[in-house]
């Protein structure tokens, strides 16, 4: 499983990309580079075509992190976004508490 968070200017963009970060180090995943994808680098997109799953994991609604990845020509198997379990753009600190609360959707989407 592979992720790709949207690491944005924005709180929510950072809660992406902790929320990634950590779910990797828990053995979740494998978080990988959105910009290599966007930069179109032959090695990790050969790399991608053997991924079980491609997850997006979007700060706000603007989904870049997902849009980059299907203009590429990848599948998202899942999509998380930010903004869509309850954080405000501009008004959530990325704290550890944010972030477990992504972890926990992100689990919850492995049993949906």
């Amino acid at each position: 499983r592979l992720l790709f968070p949207c690491s944005g200017a924005a709180d929510t963009g950072e809660i992406s990309d902790r929320t990634a970060r950590r779910l990797a180090r828990g053995g979740f995943g494998r978080m990988y580079c959105l910009a290599g994808v966007g930069g179109r680098v032959p090695s990790m997109l050969e790399n991608m075509k053997v991924a079980s799953e491609i997850w997006a994991i979007d700060g706000c609604q603007e989904d870049c992190a997902r849009r980059t990845l299907e203009l590429a020509g990848f599948a998202v198997a899942k999509h998380l976004r930010i903004t869509d379990c309850g954080f405000e753009k501009g008004k959530s600190p990325a704290n550890d508490e944010n972030v477990a609360a992504m972890i926990a959707k992100a689990h919850a989407q492995v049993t949906c």
